[in-house]
């Protein structure tokens, strides 16, 4: 069956549909990871959005049952250029067909998705349509009448609902507590602190900060997730009295919040940062690393507090990568140190969570 691509551009895209039969509607973004697929589909960072995969070929591995982010699909729809019917791995237990299948995710197959790619880095991320009806005008009526992707408080769907210990047969182990704000967690950033002896504790997002002491962290941490932070203003307000109480790290969307709680901005960029190649270097150290990320938007320099510093920037536009706090126990990082897909160069910084942490509770 032929699938379409409608972009609010009144561009039109054909391909050969896969997944489920559902007509999604979300913003059009772009990733260049060569693996993580699964990972991609199950972020909840992506909700709300379409993902064009720039790598010609995916779904050769199948599906399994540990990489998974989230526990369902959060993308609204995927596009491939060429799309694995029959995957071989050991670990494989499905297709990536099936898999959104059973979801009611659709996807389109046999794009030239890298053309789609180019014109959204020229043009910037737009809405887009994934439909079976060829109608360009009934398609663009629907992409007209969408909610603007910047409006959509996307972190309210992805949160958990209630306060959790993750996973539960770590609920005796006292030492330390991080409690994780969730805006959209990934699996693999509770499995990096539960591996380093850390009971973990979500908490929804809007979460009042004497909830939060009342669980008495040791350490919080802000986590990534979806959607424009300037929707977010009532997490930093929270998160302003606890940055002298524990040390504190956020990642991804949990940067931006926590620059925004200290009066920075942030601004949404062109067609975002989302793979597994991005180049980013320590200004402390001047060593480079290779980071995964997936962000829309970016925090402003020029409009820092005098407490925090840049301590990391893209090398590819020099964008903000990382802040530090001048005399407090709190940074932040623009990338996926969790690394679910992408490079392993980035673990290091759980490290150092994690020993100050561990400094901050035995000097308490």
């Amino acid at each position: 069956m032929d699938r379409y691509l409608i972009l609010e551009d009144g561009s039109m895209f054909e391909g050969l549909a896969f997944g489920g039969n559902a007509e999604n509607s979300g913003e059009m973004v772009f990733n260049t990871t060569m693996t993580g697929y699964q990972e991609v589909l199950t972020d909840p960072s992506y909700s709300g959005q379409i993902v064009n995969m720039t790598y010609p070929l995916i779904g050769n591995y199948g599906i399994n049952l540990s990489d998974s982010e989230s526990s369902k699909i959060q993308v609204s729809g995927m596009l491939v250029r060429e799309l694995c019917d029959t995957p071989s791995h050991s670990l494989s237990v499905d297709t990536l067909d099936n898999f959104m299948k059973h979801q009611d995710i659709p996807g389109i197959r046999n794009l030239d998705t890298r053309a789609i790619a180019k014109k959204i880095r020229t043009s910037g991320v737009m809405r887009g349509l994934l439909t079976s009806s060829p109608d360009l005008a009934i398609g663009l009526h629907t992409l007209e009448n969408m909610d603007a992707y910047e409006n959509i408080n996307f972190v309210n769907g992805v949160s958990t609902d209630e306060i959790t210990v993750m996973p539960q047969h770590l609920a005796e182990n006292k030492s330390p507590r991080i409690v994780i704000i969730d805006c959209g967690v990934k699996n693999n950033i509770i499995r990096m602190l539960n591996t380093r002896g850390c009971e973990v504790v979500a908490v929804p997002d809007d979460t009042h900060y004497r909830d939060i002491l009342d669980l008495a962290p040791d350490g919080l941490l802000i986590s990534p997730g979806p959607g424009d932070p300037k929707l977010l203003e009532y997490i930093g307000e929270n998160i302003k009295h606890l940055m002298n109480k524990m040390p504190i790290m956020g990642i991804c969307l949990g940067h931006q919040i926590i620059a925004e709680s200290l009066g920075a901005k942030t601004f949404k960029l062109k067609f975002g940062h989302r793979g597994g190649n991005q180049p980013v270097q320590d200004l402390r150290t001047k060593k480079v690393y290779i980071t995964a990320q997936n962000h829309g938007y970016a925090v402003d320099p020029e409009t820092l507090p005098s407490e925090l510093k840049v301590s990391h920037v893209n090398l590819n536009d020099g964008t903000v990568a990382g802040l530090i706090h001048q005399d407090l126990p709190v940074f932040t990082i623009q990338y996926h140190s969790e690394a679910a897909p992408g490079p392993l160069d980035n673990m290091y910084l759980f490290d150092q969570f994690v020993e100050a942490v561990r400094q901050a509770k035995d000097n308490s």
